[in-house]
């Protein structure tokens, strides 16, 4: 039975849309939540504290335990100072859940260095600075869950939209860094994975409950997660429309990377050119 009697959990970007459904149903299921978000608008500028403190108070008049905690997470310093609010104000810290990020739409020829940077900050160096501020608490109570987001925009080429290089870069880094903390977290029973979720929200430009899509179907698979019941780290989970599966990149067994990949052998860039056909296999199988 999955529940989160006794535990604390922090979660960003949870004033509205995904990271407020997030928190409903974590704290129907009996966690302490903690939610930051700064207000921003679309775009990811503007602040308006009030959003988290209205989303709070909206679900204690639900019946639920849920504190607004303000932090900025733009910084490694702001994303310090978040934590170190949440374990001061929960006193423990059991479960990260970094939901806040943004959409910006521009071109390659339209990317500048300051919306490349900010889409970087919240949606890569966010979860890494949370987590690195978490980790102590976590690794001294022999227990810890960490989820980050990631989107299957970038994942899957099929998937992509055109000027969203950014935002894909973003959350590609969110992949390797789940990946490798996963690894780090094992033996101190630190469990980290990555969610792709999909729900139609204020990012889409729907208001109120949509008809489908809903941001409630996504949140039992990240509550799982987030929760003691979740054993297994380095999986990206995949929830969109009540669904969910779980996939990460898997090695073929006989591959001794990297001095054998069991794979097509070429000298020239001829060879190369000849054999693309069985190069471009996308799977994970050995070829010869």
């Amino acid at each position: 039975m999955v529940d989160f009697d006794d535990q604390v959990v922090l979660i960003t970007g949870a004033g509205r849309g995904l990271g407020f459904a997030y928190t409903r149903y974590i704290g129907q299921l009996g966690a302490t939540v903690l939610i930051q978000d700064n207000g921003a608008d679309t775009d990811g500028s503007g602040e308006a504290p009030q959003v988290a403190e209205r989303a709070a108070a909206e679900l204690r008049a639900q019946g639920l335990n849920v504190r607004a905690v303000p932090g900025d997470i733009g910084s490694r310093e702001g994303c310090h100072a978040l934590v170190g609010r949440a374990l001061g104000a929960g006193g423990r810290l059991d479960a990260v859940i970094h939901n806040a990020g943004w959409v910006g739409y521009e071109t390659i020829e339209a990317i500048t260095q300051p919306s490349f940077d900010h889409m970087m900050a919240v949606a890569a160096k966010a979860p890494l600075w949370l987590a690195q501020a978490a980790w102590p608490a976590m690794k001294a109570a022999g227990y810890g869950r960490i989820v980050l987001t990631t989107s299957c925009r970038a994942l899957y080429p099929q998937y992509v939209h055109h000027g969203l290089a950014a935002y894909a870069a973003a959350k590609m880094a969110a992949v390797g860094i789940a990946n490798v903390l996963a690894a780090e977290g094992e033996q101190h029973g630190i469990v980290v994975n990555a969610v792709s979720p999909v729900a139609k929200t204020r990012m889409w430009g729907v208001g109120g409950e949509p008809d489908e899509l809903r941001p409630g179907e996504v949140a039992p698979g990240v509550a799982y997660l987030a929760s003691r019941a979740c054993a297994d780290g380095g999986w990206i989970l995949r929830a969109a429309n009540g669904q969910f599966h779980a996939t990460r990149a898997v090695e073929a067994e006989s591959v001794d990377y990297p001095r054998d990949l069991r794979a097509v052998r070429a000298a020239t860039a001829d060879e190369v050119a000849a054999n693309w056909p069985r190069i471009a296999v996308a799977d994970a199988e050995p070829r010869s």
